[in-house]
């Protein structure tokens, strides 16, 4: 039989969960079998029993991959939605709870016979009743990353996150302090941070192959989901059947059900995402953060290309950020562009040269580099190219990115974007988007106190408020 929910408690209510993980943070909790063995990590012999959290267009692609792993198995799974139809929208798949329990129970059926996956509305109670799981994946909109990984983690998971790793800057904070605290196995969903490409990237920059670098340059196509909103929906339309919303909304304040929120268009709404920067900035401006080791940035200035207000996110924008903190000794200005907005032609480029539709250009004073979707390193110009002496493989290659993050819960290396370099990623991104939300307001970062300089109004973002029950503490 399934463990069915219980309807009874309200989500906002599970004041036993939040008890029983404060004082798991004591060290009061029943020890999972992966700590017996040492080191907090599952024996290599052993299968990794994983949890999925969202089960979304997303979600669905993630326990695809995970189910190519042999020595792992998806065991519960968590959703406040039955059902999505997502043939529409890029995921073109069919998926919530229903649809993934019946895949993931079909793809094991082959190997272990009556193969079944425990099935929940909220997380926390497949937390508090799946005392076996390993591990967690979470795949939920951005504004419950946080809460969900926290939790968690107090209870000794190991846990993959999907990007932004947070949705506020005090939140990614709480999540790198924790990682360093538990030593547990981590991974952030920024899958291009696994090619080869990226580490090829990373080789050339460092090995002076255009010189020094004081310039970078990010963006990508990506825009609104909903061209005609021009304020958040004031009328409810139909809930789809089997979906809690209550739930769903998370942290985030109640309001009417309305068909614009979901299933991905979530991401129009900083009540829920992170505008075009918050989707891809820790995908586009990874190399250069890898590469430089990009630390805080004193300066950052994000303005919103078309209509934005308090609640919604912009068409496009354009940002510009100083990090004077990196490895080249003299100050990188980075520059953020979405919305279909790219950089000039640089000199360097051949004739009649057009950009890729999403990538990152390096300017240095011999020459250029430029990536496209693969994120292998193109140098010109065409004559410094001709004369390149490729640089060595100092960087060790990955085997996959969930791969490194299940040989990480392994006892292996740790994954190389686990939470302590993916939350400072994240923080980078999400202080771009701190001055989008500010109309292109000009933020000077106290990065150790966590504070804009002479502008408290953004307080109210870098640490959000959240209903009750969804504290992370």
């Amino acid at each position: 039989m399934l463990d069915k929910p219980n309807k009874d408690k309200k989500p906002g209510s599970r004041r036993d969960f939040i008890k029983t993980s404060s004082l798991s943070a004591a060290g009061f909790f029943i020890v999972p079998r992966f700590v017996l063995g040492g080191k907090g990590h599952v024996a290599p012999s052993d299968k990794v029993n994983v949890g999925m959290v969202g089960v979304g267009g997303k979600g669905r692609q993630n326990a695809q991959d995970l189910m190519k792993l042999d020595d792992v198995q998806i065991t519960a799974i968590a959703d406040p939605a039955e059902y999505w139809d997502l043939a529409n929208f890029y995921y073109r798949s069919i998926a919530g709870r229903n649809p993934v329990k019946r895949m993931v129970e079909d793809h094991f059926e082959d190997k272990s016979e009556n193969y079944k996956v425990n099935e929940y509305l909220d997380f926390r109670e497949m937390l508090e009743k799946e005392k076996g799981l390993d591990a967690i994946c979470c795949s939920t909109p951005d504004n419950t990353h946080a809460v969900v990984t926290y939790a968690s983690m107090k209870l000794g998971k190991h846990v993959y996150c999907e990007k932004p790793l947070t949705h506020n800057i005090w939140e990614a904070r709480m999540i790198k302090d924790l990682t360093k605290e538990t030593g547990l196995a981590t991974q952030m969903g920024n899958v291009g941070h696994s090619t080869d490409g990226i580490r090829q990237t990373v080789e050339y920059l460092r090995a002076g192959v255009i010189g020094n670098v004081q310039e970078t340059h990010s963006w990508v196509p990506a825009s609104r989901w909903i061209d005609e909103m021009q304020a958040v929906p004031t009328t409810n339309t139909q809930k789809p059947h089997g979906f809690d919303w209550d739930l769903w909304l998370g942290p985030s304040a109640n309001r009417p059900f309305h068909e614009w929120y979901t299933p991905v268009t979530w991401r129009d709404f900083w009540d829920f995402g992170c505008g075009a920067l918050g989707d891809f900035g820790c995908h586009d401006m990874d190399a250069a953060t890898w590469a430089f080791e990009l630390g805080h940035p004193d300066t950052i200035e994000v303005f919103p290309a078309g209509f934005s207000n308090e609640n919604i996110a912009p068409y496009g924008e354009i940002g510009y950020y100083n990090f004077p903190d990196n490895n080249t000794g003299k100050p990188i200005q980075l520059t953020w562009y979405s919305g279909g907005l790219k950089p000039k032609l640089h000199p360097s480029l051949p004739e009649g040269y057009q950009w890729p539709s999403r990538g990152t250009l390096f300017v240095g004073d011999k020459g250029v580099i430029v990536n496209g979707g693969d994120r292998v390193p193109h140098v010109f110009p065409e004559s410094l190219a001709a004369n390149l002496k490729k640089p060595k493989e100092v960087i060790p290659r990955s085997n996959g990115h969930f791969r490194d993050w299940v040989d990480a819960i392994k006892g292996g290396p740790a994954a190389s974007s686990n939470f302590e370099y993916g939350a400072h990623l994240t923080e980078i991104t999400l202080l771009g988007v701190l001055s989008l939300r500010m109309k292109g307001q000009k933020i000077k970062w106290d990065a150790k106190n966590l504070k804009a300089i002479g502008l408290s109004e953004v307080d109210q973002y870098i640490k959000e408020p959240v209903r009750n029950g969804w504290e992370m503490s």
